[in-house]
């Protein structure tokens, strides 16, 4: 009789009365007398103990990723239309149907970088230009993070900020190249905070407005859980807009590539943007396509740096 009544114990659900129907299938018996739920999946024996479909179901069954987000094919994806675009120039540009005097052929671009590595020019020129934009790239996005955190969070600063910097917003970058050379010389100090100018407004923009809209029931809950002030922000605010802002960094970091160019090409004496102005000076149009490509290459490299730091943002807060 004990025997009897410690097994049919053991066999009972935790919080089920004694006798009644649910009790005795609560808990599976396995191989020996011992109860699944206890022993585990595996059982006392080692025999995994689930019905054969889940089983079955838990065991991975090839790559059942869609075709699309898979890296070969997104690689081989992204570089398709650059090699047609590639091919098409090779063919248009060797057949004569358009002349070398206004698109050079792709041997003709490469030459043009050979000769200016072999100068010394090619890798100076992207250094500069580069240091340029990370430069005033960081001090804009900065500066936009902290007046969009302003604007977005707090009603008074959306009353004294906005409008200001709304209207300053819509002055256009070349407007700002005389009055920083005036002020601030041709110099590095005058390219960099007209690049920072560039990088400023997308994140002042893109963070406020996403502050400003973060859904009310997450501030509800965060501030039924004693939330308030700083530990909000980091808690339940900045998650909810990190796509955002990161949408926002590479925004601007297309913008300070921008805006490099038009600093470079009015007062500069090196960069790419001295190249393209110094080739159209002198009527060398493989130099202009290849500063062109240039920028492109470069402007992509960046923003897969950004990719990256999305990547990271997304697993740590999002």
């Amino acid at each position: 009789m004990t025997t009897d009544a410690a097994e049919t114990a053991a066999a009972r659900r935790p919080g089920l009365p004694d006798g009644s129907a649910d009790a005795e299938f609560a808990a599976p018996v396995g191989v020996g007398g011992t109860p699944v739920a206890a022993a585990g999946w595996q059982g006392s024996s080692g025999i995994d103990a689930r019905p054969a479909a889940s089983v079955a179901s838990s065991r991975p069954v090839g790559d059942r990723r869609p075709l699309t987000a898979r890296r070969w094919v997104r690689i081989v994806g992204g570089a398709l239309i650059p090699l047609v675009l590639l091919a098409t120039w090779q063919l248009v540009s060797t057949s004569g149907a358009v002349p070398v005097s206004q698109l050079p052929s792709p041997e003709m671009v490469w030459l043009a970088a050979v000769d200016l590595a072999e100068r010394g020019l090619l890798g100076l020129y992207v250094a500069i230009s580069t240091q340029r934009v990370f430069i005033g790239f960081a001090f804009g996005a900065l500066f936009g993070l902290l007046a969009g955190a302003v604007v977005g969070l707090s009603r008074l600063g959306d009353v004294l900020l906005a409008p200001t910097l709304g209207a300053v917003r819509a002055v256009p970058s070349l407007a700002w190249v005389p009055l920083l050379i005036l002020w601030f010389g041709i110099g590095e100090d005058s390219k960099v905070i007209l690049i920072a100018i560039g990088a400023f407004f997308p994140v002042y923009t893109i963070v406020a407005a996403s502050l400003r809209h973060v859904d009310t029931r997450l501030l509800e809950a965060g501030r039924a859980f004693g939330l308030r002030g700083p530990a909000l922000f980091a808690t339940v605010q900045l998650p909810a807009v990190v796509p955002s802002v990161i949408a926002a960094l590479r925004l601007a970091l297309a913008q300070a590539w921008l805006f490099l160019v038009a600093a470079e090409l009015i007062a500069s004496s090196m960069g790419l943007g001295f190249l393209l102005s110094d080739s159209g000076n002198t009527g060398r149009i493989d130099r202009i396509f290849l500063a062109i490509i240039l920028l492109a290459v470069l402007g992509k490299l960046s923003d897969a740096l950004v990719g990256l730091l999305e990547r990271w943002a997304v697993r740590r807060w999002a």
